[in-house]
């Protein structure tokens, strides 16, 4: 069986985000993050009460949104 050691390297640990943190990096209202996560386009986890939102997901919702205006 690996130790944890093993497993923290071999795999970061993910970071987690609040509903506000998520809306100040994308410069969005908590309500449309509230929106993302309940309509499934942004992935959460709930904690008790409150979601957490994968730093990774928003990166990669973020990056995925994207378009050439020019």
């Amino acid at each position: 069986m690996a130790s944890s050691q093993e497993r923290s390297e071999s795999r970061p640990d993910p970071k987690f985000l609040t509903i506000a943190e998520v809306a100040t990096m994308m410069r969005v209202s908590k309500m449309t993050v509230y929106r993302l996560v309940h309509s499934g386009e942004l992935p959460a986890v709930r904690v008790g009460r409150s979601f957490r939102v994968p730093e990774s997901d928003v990166d990669d919702y973020l990056r995925k949104s994207f378009y050439n205006a020019g």
